[in-house]
């Protein structure tokens, strides 16, 4: 019976490679495992499953009856439809702890680091001693550098620059940051692009203190990129926001200036001040040196609900 590896929805590039990336260890191992997605890809991972020769993931959306890992979250919202009817094997991620329980012990690993592609190379290299094949190692890079964004964000570890800096020698990848600079600016690819599109390129739903809050990132090389499209981006933010939704909240992230312009819709502005001790005027609010959704946004916003 196949076992199949899911990362979570409105898939990213580390999610999509891990899930390639564990499945192609798991078949070391002797398990019959299949890399899947719950969503499309965005223009950043289908670069880098080209560069790297491999085709996206089968799409995959409900476990019922499957056997399933999951790979880069550990939180229900984010999980596949009916994870609790399929039979959980292992969790590998680098986030919070979730709230997915089980009712049977799995395999766990989490580890306080950047990116899953970290916590990957650690258990190829130390745990299961297997060696990391170019073309895997390459989307474990990719997925590195696209997590710690070139090594600026908040989360980014030692352990994150050390696992880059021997998997670029095993992918045969001489250049690194360049092929980092590559990605970004595929990352920044907005035109054309439907506002709702954008909006759930990067998204997911938070649950604080009961409150259904909803977070969108758009990585930019320059915020000049979405300088005509901000009245369609909070338009239709409104209308994610009426599907049941306390707060939305689009991270407008400047890779380069390193800080985001939070553009948000509230039902309590004051969350914004006690969050990030400034006021919501207007329609965002400029946040220098936040880069990191999971380690910049997240906590002080569930703290700022929670008080």
């Amino acid at each position: 019976m196949a076992v199949y590896v899911l990362g979570h929805k409105s898939p990213d590039t580390d999610s999509v490679t891990a899930a390639i990336a564990v499945a192609e260890l798991q078949k070391m191992l002797g398990v019959d495992a299949v890399a899947c997605r719950q969503g499309e890809l965005n223009p950043e991972t289908e670069l880098v499953l080209k560069k790297f020769g491999f085709d996206a993931p089968e799409l995959r959306t409900d476990v019922t009856g499957e056997k399933y890992m999951l790979v880069d979250h550990s939180d229900i919202k984010q999980a596949p439809d009916n994870w609790d009817k399929g039979e959980l094997l292992a969790i590998i991620d680098h986030h919070k702890v979730g709230d997915i329980t089980t009712p049977n012990p799995i395999f766990f690993c989490a580890m306080p680091v950047g990116c899953t592609g970290t916590v990957l190379y650690t258990l190829y290299k130390d745990v299961y001693k297997k060696d990391i094949p170019a073309n895997v190692a390459g989307l474990m890079l990719s997925a590195i550098l696209s997590d710690t964004v070139l090594f600026k964000s908040a989360t980014c570890t030692d352990e994150d620059k050390a696992a880059a800096e021997a998997l670029a020698k095993i992918a045969g990848l001489d250049d690194m940051m360049a092929w980092g600079m590559e990605m970004a600016k595929a990352k920044s690819a907005v035109e054309g692009v439907a506002p709702r599109d954008l909006i759930f390129r990067d998204y997911k739903d938070f649950n604080m203190s009961g409150n259904n809050v909803g977070i969108g990132q758009l990585e930019l090389v320059s915020l000049d990129l979405v300088a005509n499209m901000r009245d369609d981006l909070y338009a239709e933010l409104e209308k994610v926001k009426a599907e049941g939704r306390h707060s939305v909240f689009l991270m407008l992230t400047d890779i380069m200036k390193e800080g985001t312009d939070l553009m948000a819709i509230t039902d309590d502005p004051s969350v914004i001040e006690k969050a990030f001790g400034v006021k919501l005027e207007g329609k965002t609010v400029w946040l220098p040196g936040v880069m990191s959704r999971k380690k910049q946004m997240v906590p002080p916003l569930e703290k700022a609900f929670g008080g």
